[in-house]
């Protein structure tokens, strides 16, 4: 599809599926992750077969979407995720993430009365978590991307210098208020090797979410599109929780 221009934004964007169906996918790639990577395309194939119309996207200031890395911060990715909605025509939509885009998800879920239900993947309910001293560079964080479609790990990476800004705009957020009260179905996925985001904290939201509500287990590390399978069964788990216990829900 290209770059979608909101009301803010310039978007680049991955989609798959009938532009007319009712249903709206959209996928949010992690910190500095890309709409191009495997496990993403992946899942947006595998709902456009579905029914859904499904996305994925660049977030403000990342990869292929215009603009400076400083207009990327967790205000803008819920921004951009509320606005995505709206050019869309506001219709039912699943929202779903890997790590940082998890908690996007899990943040815009319970707030959007667009949003029917959701899905977290390795995700971590608070803040961001803090860099390394020693990335910090004149106010910035260093950090590499591997170049999609991101299966292997890949010599040439893409380098980001990320504003400390970016930081500080995440450290008010936190999605536990939300989860206590939202009736929407949701799904968390927590992954046993998983050595960034601790499981325990996947399961401390899973525990203080209201029902309808899932979990399940990966034997995988953060970084799962690292392993085919481990893609395939977050397809399949994501089917088996949309046929059999995502509803719709009634939007006011």
């Amino acid at each position: 599809m290209g770059i979608i221009k909101t009301k803010n934004f310039e978007l680049a964007v991955y989609s798959k599926g009938n532009l007319s169906s009712p249903k709206l996918a959209i996928i949010i790639p992690g910190r500095l992750d890309t709409k191009d990577y495997i496990h993403n395309t992946s899942i947006v194939d595998y709902l456009a077969n579905k029914g859904y119309f499904a996305l994925s996207f660049d977030p403000p200031g990342t990869w292929e979407s215009p603009g400076d890395i400083g207009l990327y911060t967790t205000t803008n990715c819920l921004k951009a995720v509320d606005e995505l909605m709206g050019c869309f025509g506001n219709r039912p939509t699943l929202l779903m993430g890997h790590s940082r885009g998890g908690t996007i998800a899990m943040l815009a879920g319970p707030n959007n009365i667009y949003v029917t239900h959701f899905i977290t993947i390795f995700s971590y309910y608070g803040a961001p978590s803090d860099p390394e001293k020693g990335r910090i560079v004149g106010g910035k964080v260093i950090s590499y991307r591997d170049l999609p479609p991101g299966a292997i790990k890949t010599k040439e990476q893409k380098k980001f210098e990320l504003p400390l800004n970016y930081f500080k705009d995440g450290a008010q957020y936190n999605a536990l208020p939300g989860l206590r009260n939202c009736i929407k179905p949701k799904l968390f996925f927590y992954g046993t090797q998983d050595n960034m985001n601790d499981p325990k904290y996947v399961k401390e939201a899973y525990q203080e979410a209201a029902d309808p509500k899932m979990i399940h287990a990966l034997d995988s590390e953060h970084d799962y599109r690292y392993h085919q399978k481990i893609v395939e069964e977050v397809n399949k788990i994501t089917g088996q929780f949309l046929d059999n216990l995502a509803r719709d829900v009634p939007i006011a």
